[in-house]
């Protein structure tokens, strides 16, 4: 597959047409934002990283049945993925209180959720991607009820999957950030599954091993994200 001009660049990911209409090459960046682009800066490694992490999590998804839009990694950086239309919703699922939730709610940071919840935000830079509900997106024509039926059941059906995969790793997945798209009248799982949109604690000591070591400046950035793919692949192959 021929690589041809690039169609987009976002905060941590380059997008790139290739010569079939289906398919596009992604490239992952070592940049690194935070709260909306306010903080920027690098993690030495993330864009192998990321792309190793969320292709694992994407083929072991496939194999669960869930759609998604990978296709096939083809060097440490870049991915072919299915050409989507991405769905304007961020799709939040926490299963422990933590970050923005803890400060909305006055909740202490790491308490247990009675249930998995989920949240939509409208995704959209400008507007600071706010919270929105179903109503919200039906009202603006971001998706239709089939589709955010859809999006919920994938989205709570991840959620059990990596839930369950991680704890046997001594990971708990506090909580994490889902994308989706349009591919040939479906919907499919998209974007990234990684440190930068994920929450991982150590299930043991409860130390972070995701982008909150960035964004509240906790130092070791570099080695925790390291440790979440030493974790899922065996450190013998991140080497």
């Amino acid at each position: 597959m021929k690589k041809l001009e690039q169609i987009y660049e976002g905060k941590a990911k380059k997008v790139f047409a290739t010569d079939n209409a289906d398919y596009v090459i992604v490239d992952y960046k070592d940049d690194a934002t935070a709260f909306n682009g306010e903080k920027k800066g690098t993690i030495a490694g993330k864009g192998v990283i990321n792309n190793r992490v969320s292709n694992f999590f994407f083929k072991l998804l496939e194999e669960k049945g869930i759609p998604t839009h990978f296709v096939e990694e083809i060097s440490d950086k870049e991915t072919v993925v299915k050409r989507v239309e991405i769905v304007p919703l961020e799709v939040i699922v926490r299963n422990l209180a933590a970050g923005s939730f803890s400060k909305r709610y006055g909740v202490e940071e790491g308490t247990p959720l009675a249930i998995p919840t989920l949240e939509f935000s409208y995704k959209d830079d400008a507007l600071g991607d706010p919270l929105i509900n179903e109503y919200h997106a039906k009202a603006l024509r971001l998706a239709t009820d089939e589709e955010i039926a859809t999006i919920t059941k994938i989205a709570f059906w991840v959620n059990d999957i990596l839930k369950e995969y991680l704890l046997n790793l001594g990971i708990r997945l506090v909580d994490f950030k889902l994308e989706f798209g349009r591919f040939k009248g479906g919907i499919v799982l998209a974007d990234e599954i990684s440190p930068d949109t994920c929450r991982f604690w150590d299930k043991d000591t409860n130390k972070k091993l995701d982008k909150d070591r960035f964004r509240r400046d906790l130092g070791d950035v570099e080695d925790a994200y390291k440790e979440i793919l030493e974790r899922l692949l065996g450190r013998a192959d991140t080497e």
